[in-house]
């Protein structure tokens, strides 16, 4: 499959809304983005027109109106975003990245716990 240009953090945003509500015109998604962010309705179209270019979206005509589908599921997006993020600034190894986070952020005894089970589960997956 061909690689999909990475999205902006506008295009992220406007994608998301899309994915929450399955489809949408370009009035849905502008109504339904959150209230503090004042993106007007030409910025959120020319987001949705972009993100169809890039293949994220497909169309489809109802009467005059365009209306907005996913192409993509978001944890594929999820999945490619981290994955490119992860080679241009880790060289592609994901423990520096994990370390980074945990030492930057701060992480919780709860997370510290569920963290502790995944690692036992795949050290014992490998073994």
């Amino acid at each position: 499959m061909k690689k999909r240009p990475a999205l902006s953090k506008g295009e992220m945003e406007v994608a998301r809304v899309l994915w929450e509500l399955g489809e949408a015109t370009v009035r849905q998604v502008h109504k339904n983005l959150p209230a503090d962010r004042n993106i007007d309705f030409v910025t959120v179209q020319t987001y949705l027109r972009r993100l169809a270019a890039k293949g994220y979206l497909r169309t489809t005509t109802q009467g005059r109106i365009k209306v907005y589908h996913p192409k993509v599921k978001p944890q594929t997006v999820i999945r490619e975003s981290v994955s490119d993020f992860v080679s241009r600034l880790f060289d592609g190894e994901s423990l520096p990245l994990v370390r980074h986070l945990i030492e930057e952020r701060g992480i919780s005894n709860d997370d510290i716990d569920e963290l502790r089970s995944l690692l036992d589960r795949l050290k014992k997956e490998n073994s």
